[in-house]
């Protein structure tokens, strides 16, 4: 069982987050400005033991890879921008790979949404753009081998592990994921592990139709497959505070017991499918009075949650050749959405704890 973090590279400045968001700008910058906005409200959410880190420093990355891996952590999967042959926030990951440092295994997921001033890579106010072209896929997976070759990158039956979160957008994923394979195989690579991410409702059907092996479902997952639209329907209990008692507009409060249940209840699918849990969920300090909170997170509701979903994992794959006994955390530093595995000033390293107790325990039932 390998359980590996999303990793959000956002902690460090860049001159395009300047030239947008002001000199120096870093997600630090959201963390800072959230505030409680009802009763029982948590916010802000400051670090503890690692502070606010800047991730151009070796030594923080460091950090980060020493206290996941003292906790269970198998590896982080980190963000990776590609804009028409033109990366963002790659520092951290190119240092990694050029210094050998930290010895921690790692992968990679293209986000692959436009950049907005809306913080949701909804096609407004575009800071960066998508472009899609069979150039752009050859040159793309090309810049990406020497990473993949990387000896810390992670694996799934000996190919490298790449994970795409919009695949629906690309325009024609089967040309793209061939096109990529091909090129894998060419530099004398096993060929490439390729996962479909499920956020949307718009990401349906057999990952293979669209030339995936898998398929991942996304924490806090807003909206079921097949279409439906639950979050506002039947999913969620929600409180709308429109005009309500406290008097703002559109925040949504969802209790996050609920989204466990409902989640550990889901009927998955029958294709390969990588689980995925989430300590918490608070994007008010980006989306100020428009935001979306999972309410009253607890370790220990966190800690059923990521139990049941490994018991889940072991038990699909004994019964499926998929070669993924995997499961997924979202996040590892996801301060500006409040969702983080990294110690806080409330909770400490309780949900590392709890991450530590349940990795604990499988691996001693399956080695017993």
């Amino acid at each position: 069982m390998r359980a590996i973090a999303f990793n959000l590279p956002q902690f460090h400045p860049i001159p395009e987050n300047d030239a947008w968001w002001g000199n120096g700008f870093t997600e630090w910058r959201n963390v800072v400005k959230g505030e409680p906005l009802f009763e029982g409200h948590y916010q802000p959410h400051l670090p503890a033991d690692l502070g606010f880190y800047d991730l151009r420093l070796p030594e923080a990355r460091e950090a980060q890879a020493a206290l996941a891996s003292e906790f269970g952590i198998s590896g982080f999967c980190y963000y990776h921008y590609w804009f028409n042959g033109r990366r963002l926030l790659e520092r951290p990951v190119n240092e990694i790979v050029a210094s050998g440092k930290p010895d921690f295994p790692f992968c990679l997921c293209w986000a692959n949404e436009n950049w907005t001033r809306a913080w949701d890579g909804l096609d407004q106010k575009i800071l960066m753009e998508q472009v899609y072209s069979d150039q752009d896929d050859l040159n793309h997976i090309r810049a990406l081998l020497p990473i993949f070759k990387d000896e810390r990158y992670i694996k799934v039956d000996g190919k490298p592990l790449f994970l795409v979160y919009r695949a629906h957008r690309l325009p024609s994923s089967l040309n793209t994921t061939n096109a990529w394979r091909r090129a894998a195989e060419e530099a004398g690579l096993r060929g490439l592990y390729l996962v479909r991410v499920e956020s949307f409702d718009d990401e349906c059907g057999a990952p293979a139709e669209s030339g995936f092996d898998a398929a991942l479902e996304f924490q806090p997952r807003w909206r079921l497959l097949d279409g439906l639209r639950v979050f506002r329907q039947k999913w969620w209990q929600r409180q709308s505070l429109g005009t309500g008692e406290l008097g703002f507009a559109n925040q949504t409060i969802c209790k996050y017991d609920d989204l466990v249940s409902r989640a550990l209840a889901m009927e998955l699918p029958s294709y390969p499918f990588i689980r995925c849990v989430c300590p918490g969920w608070d994007n008010t300090p980006r989306r100020k009075r428009n935001g979306l909170v999972l309410k009253d997170s607890t370790p220990e509701s966190y800690e059923r949650w990521l139990a049941a979903v490994v018991q889940q994992t072991l038990a699909r794959s004994e019964k499926q050749s998929t070669g993924q006994a995997l499961v997924f955390i979202n996040a590892w530093n996801e301060w500006a959405e409040g969702n983080h595995l990294e110690p806080c000033q409330k909770w400490g390293r309780a949900y590392l704890e709890a991450t530590k107790r349940v990795l604990n325990e499988t691996q001693t039932a399956v080695s017993g």
